[in-house]
């Protein structure tokens, strides 16, 4: 049947594509975040100091530099199915690596193999999502993409609490992260043999990748660079900390590992239920760098309460929840009020690549210096100079928020501040 007579999908084919490419997505961020939970059993087992422990983390965010050249170009090149089955390779080799040896630098090959893998599948499902779902829709796939994630990531915060008799061994929560790994090949290999039938009898959309295209990165305006900055800044201050905050509540605040990892998924919580309300709330109100400037705020006091206070921990996880949920909210969003369309997937691929850039960084400096502070059970304080470059980092939000607020209520502004639902 040529295919300009073809019909659409049917809903119930296309939600099916979407829990299974979800499913894929499931395992990468349970892989990504089983880390977290284990880092005081590295330090006792294997003798890793928290710079090791920094460095597996920030290695996965390395390729991730790259990640929005190479991925879009290897799509455009090979297609979207084989790249996804490459991608999806990669998140289970990776893993495999990081569990068979307790040797540090074939771990991190293993966590570098797997940021190529998990970040490149990332791209590569926003774009397949994109070719299933259009219009309205969009959006809510998106959204219940990123619920399922994040249920990975929820789900491996808290294995100590439902794998308790697994951290008695470094490997073993490494070995059920590469179990829930192969998710990553099941969900593709089953979009796969969906896509073939799709195509020989309904009509689907082109694939369209966020590419870096570099002769356009001279045209955004400062607006834009205020995003970016408040990107880097925000996100530096959430994933490093969450790197080592099971191992920073078992050893400063006495909890126990389940109760830690249970706390450090709040932020998951937080985000799965208040992320669209916020969005609602922003498209209703406006006012979206004041909102990202609110957001930054409360990051700032949040680990220094945590730091030299004994406050009830939901007080402060509870700030960083709502932050957490609100700034992403607003930010990703503004973009597309700043950028022409035609130049939106560089725009949001160099906002990838410099958070990646940062959370690079900020995982190998908070490493180091709670290896110089010697931050232990006996020497809690030496987890403070860390907390105060996330305070600091939270100042920074604000600075470059209210920066951006400043240029938006100004004659070169884009209507960040102004324009809503009720108004467009």
């Amino acid at each position: 049947m040529p295919e300009s007579v073809r019909p659409e999908p049917s809903r119930v084919y296309r939600w099916m594509v979407l829990i299974f490419l979800s499913l894929a997505m499931f395992g990468s961020y349970y892989a990504y975040d089983a880390l977290s939970p284990l880092a005081d059993v590295l330090k006792q087992q294997l003798g890793f100091s928290d710079l090791n422990i920094g460095f597996l983390q920030a290695i996965y965010s390395f390729p991730n530099i790259f990640t929005v050249v190479i991925g879009g170009l290897l799509i455009d090149r090979i297609g979207l199915r084989r790249s996804l089955m490459i991608f999806g390779v990669l998140c289970v080799v990776g893993p495999a690596i990081t569990a068979a040896t307790g040797h540090l630098w074939m771990m991190a090959t293993g966590r570098l193999i797997f940021g190529m893998g998990a970040e490149s599948l990332n791209v590569a499902v926003t774009a397949a999502l994109a070719r299933w779902f259009r219009g309205k829709e969009l959006s809510f796939a998106f959204g219940l993409n990123l619920t399922i994630c994040r249920l990975g990531t929820f789900a491996a915060l808290n294995s100590p609490t439902w794998a308790r008799a697994a951290y008695a061994n470094w490997r073993w929560p490494f070995l059920i992260a590469l179990g829930v790994s192969t998710l990553c090949v099941i969900g593709v290999v089953i979009y796969w043999i969906m896509e073939v039938h799709a195509e020989e009898v309904y009509s689907l959309g082109a694939v369209s990748t966020d590419k870096v295209v570099f002769a356009d990165l001279f045209k955004f305006g400062v607006s834009y660079w205020f995003i970016v900055a408040l990107c880097v800044t925000f996100y530096s201050a959430i994933f490093p900390f969450q790197t080592f905050a099971v191992k920073f509540f078992m050893e400063a605040h006495h909890t126990s590992r389940e109760f830690g990892g249970f706390l450090s998924s709040l932020l998951t919580v937080f985000a799965m239920v208040a992320t669209p309300l916020f969005g609602l709330l922003v498209d209703r109100m406006g006012k979206r760098a004041l909102m990202m400037m609110f957001g930054s705020l409360l990051l700032i006091p949040v680990y220094l309460m945590m730091a030299y206070t004994h406050v009830n921990l939901y007080v402060p996880m509870a700030m960083m929840g709502v932050a957490f949920s609100l700034i992403p909210a607003v930010m990703w969003p503004s973009v597309a009020y700043i950028v022409d369309q035609s130049k939106l997937g560089t725009a949001y691929g160099l906002m990838t690549m410099i958070q990646n850039i940062g959370l690079f960084g900020f995982n190998l400096l908070i490493g180091w210096t709670n290896k110089i502070g010697n931050a232990s059970a006996e020497n809690p304080g030496g987890y403070h100079l860390g907390m105060w470059i996330f305070s600091i980092l939270g100042f920074l939000g604000v600075f470059f928020a209210f920066l951006l607020h400043e240029r938006e209520t100004g004659p070169h502004g884009h209507g960040l501040e102004t324009i809503t639902t009720k108004s467009a």
